[in-house]
């Protein structure tokens, strides 16, 4: 099941538990703990099963036209199974009923870490396209790809 959280606390919460769990793509504890302060204040879709949480992602407006996913996780064992898809359909839908133009992504460019090799594999699928590579955004080991998707 996938549903919006509004609840800041338990927005932080859900990110704790999925970002901690991910220590491959979430490995730098303060950006770790930087993502889990921002999640209270951005939209989040996350998905569920029953009641446990599997996986989250969040939005946030950077630019009038533009919203971004801030973070994405989903718990490795449910890797595969069309929760990213699923949350992302219903982001998706949160940006365009909002009046966004375009959604865009952060990642490390591919070619870098088998696991954002994967991630970079998983949006291009989802019909994002390459639109600006900023090699010291982050730092010289993790360049930053962004990925567009125009609505």
């Amino acid at each position: 099941m996938i549903k919006i959280v509004d609840d800041m606390e338990e927005k932080q919460r859900i990110a704790r538990s999925i970002l901690t769990a991910l220590p491959e793509w979430f490995g730098i504890p303060e950006s770790t703990e930087n993502y889990i302060r921002e999640s209270g204040n951005e939209i989040m879709v996350a998905s569920f099963e029953k009641e446990k949480v599997n996986g989250f992602l969040c939005l946030k407006e950077t630019g009038k036209d533009t919203m971004e996913i801030a973070v994405m996780g989903v718990l490795k064992a449910y890797h595969r199974q069309g929760i990213g898809r699923g949350m992302f359909e219903e982001a998706r839908r949160i940006v365009i009923e909002q009046g966004y133009s375009f959604i865009q992504v952060k990642t490390v460019q591919m070619g870098r870490y088998p696991e954002y090799d994967k991630t970079n594999r998983f949006y291009q699928s989802l019909g994002f396209k390459e639109f600006e590579v900023l090699p010291n955004l982050w730092d010289k080991r993790n360049p930053c790809q962004i990925y567009v998707m125009s609505l």
